[in-house]
């Protein structure tokens, strides 16, 4: 069942044609064939050496419209913070039991927030959370002593970015049931961190190819050239 819903929603995208932004989005909503509420993925194919450490591409952002989902995240720290994440509604706080849950085998939420003085402690779990990509880190805003707005952004929908080993970036960016205009408000801004964490280093072609599609969905190829006049702005 699942093949012919697949190839009925196929039907309805043409493959060889690069569509606008605002048509991809109305086009990947109609055609998701999923019963469940699919998640929708962009992927961004870009011209840079991911194995130059100076062309790594890497952000957080905040989207306008969050994700569609409930976050669950838990928080590394003491006594005043302790409180301060627990007040922004962090859904477990703690620090040497923390650790010992984790290493029980609970991994039960989806982000985790330490403040500095803390990542000797969460360093006891790095290889279980560090494969799994739910390693604090300072780069993306969850190694710091505001834990409170922290522990607030993560809440909203803050989306962590990064290029793969293939140079492929990779990002879901809301839910079927959010509709085309606030998956696409969601697109602008993540396109717009993109375009903007360009290495210097990165020669040619920058935008590649952008794929948008639903978790059962096709793959609905966008116009490059308007991808990145728009991530430009």
């Amino acid at each position: 069942m699942a093949g012919k819903k697949f190839k009925a929603a196929s039907a309805k995208v043409d493959s060889k044609k690069r569509y606008t932004i605002a048509d991809a989005f109305n086009l990947v909503v109609d055609v998701a064939p999923a019963k469940f509420d699919e998640t929708v993925d962009v992927a961004f194919r870009l011209g840079i050496d991911p194995k130059q450490s100076d062309q790594q591409v890497r952000g957080a952002i905040a989207l306008p419209n969050g994700l569609g989902k409930t976050v669950r995240v838990v928080v590394f720290a003491k006594g005043p913070k302790e409180a301060e994440a627990k007040n922004a509604g962090a859904d477990y706080v703690g620090a040497d039991d923390l650790v010992e849950k984790i290493q029980g085998g609970w991994l039960d939420f989806d982000k985790a927030i330490a403040t500095p003085d803390m990542m000797g402690t969460v360093s006891k779990v790095a290889k279980i959370l560090g494969p799994r990509g739910l390693m604090p880190n300072p780069k993306v805003g969850t190694v710091t002593m505001n834990v409170g707005d922290a522990v607030t952004a993560e809440k909203k929908g803050k989306l962590d970015f990064r290029v793969d080993k293939a140079g492929i970036l990779h990002a879901g960016i809301g839910k079927k049931s959010m509709g085309s205009t606030k998956l696409l408000e969601n697109f602008n801004v993540l396109l717009g961190a993109v375009v903007k964490a360009k290495p210097s280093s990165s020669k040619g072609q920058y935008l590649r190819s952008i794929t948008v599609s639903s978790t059962m969905g096709p793959g609905i190829a966008l116009d490059v050239n308007e991808a990145q006049a728009t991530g430009a702005n």
